[in-house]
């Protein structure tokens, strides 16, 4: 990968569509993780205003830390970047206990847990937005957002735009060790850090990022795989299951269409 002439190209991108949108800037939330340094970074490139705003929600110590190295190191470079901390843990406590005690204790309850994280994250981001004049910037990447759907749906995915989404999770790494982000975001783990521990994407999917890219590549070019066994077989079989589960994340909200002759 040209990384030059592909951060030359996002940064224009981002950059045109602000013009076009007759926004100031752009507003990031920043995790403490490769997607969100790469995003901020691209941004701040641009030379308009970069909210850069960190959202902890009973946080992991180290993503809080990686998250405020990664804010001092891009205001250190870029006179337009600003920064703004939220602490969402007392709103979010707030918020679910004002929920019956019979909504607690379902099979589902952890992972409802972790979406409204995501959720409320996204609603400050708007927030801001709206306060500051700003586009809501997105930070999914190609094989988590658009191929298996490792996404909260209308929350890390509710976004104005979204920059890297045409970049694997390898090549985010590329790009951001290229322009320069701090060596502890780009040796982290990657971990959405809903969940209040330390378990990484990989623990959550059943395979790593590198394997992902793999199966993908594998499903797009229609090749046979009845031969696959063993661990690329269950690889494939992970890519495949996410990828179809996960559609209604990835494609537009279907809308009833009523025939003219009837209304």
């Amino acid at each position: 990968m040209d990384c030059r002439a592909v951060a030359d190209h996002i940064v224009r991108w981002l950059d045109d569509y602000c013009a076009t949108c007759g926004t100031k800037g752009f507003v990031v939330g920043i995790s403490g993780g490769i997607d969100s340094a790469l995003v901020s970074t691209l941004a701040a490139m641009t030379g308009r205003k970069t909210l850069c705003v960190t959202l902890p929600i009973h946080q992991a110590a180290s993503q809080v830390s990686r998250a405020e190295e990664h804010v001092a190191w891009l205001k250190g470079r870029f006179p337009n970047v600003e920064a703004d901390d939220v602490d969402l843990t007392d709103g979010y406590e707030k918020f679910i206990g004002s929920f019956p005690d019979k909504t607690k204790s379902q099979p589902t309850t952890e992972l409802t847990y972790a979406n409204t994280r995501s959720r409320l994250r996204m609603t400050a981001l708007y927030f801001f937005a709206g306060i500051e004049g700003l586009l809501v910037v997105g930070t999914g990447n190609k094989i988590e957002d658009f191929d298996v759907g490792f996404f909260t749906k209308y929350g890390d995915g509710g976004v104005d735009i979204s920059p890297i989404a045409d970049l694997t999770k390898s090549e985010v790494w590329e790009l951001a060790a290229y322009l320069g982000v701090p060596e502890s975001i780009i040796k982290a783990k990657p971990t959405d850090g809903l969940f209040g521990d330390d378990r990484s994407d990989e623990d959550q999917i059943g395979a790593s990022y590198p394997e992902l890219e793999w199966a993908m590549e594998l499903y797009e070019s229609g090749e046979d795989v009845s031969s696959l066994t063993g661990r690329q077989k269950e690889v494939y079989d992970i890519f495949v299951r996410r990828h179809k589960a996960n559609q209604h994340k990835m494609q537009p909200i279907p809308c009833c269409k009523v025939p003219a002759e009837i209304k």
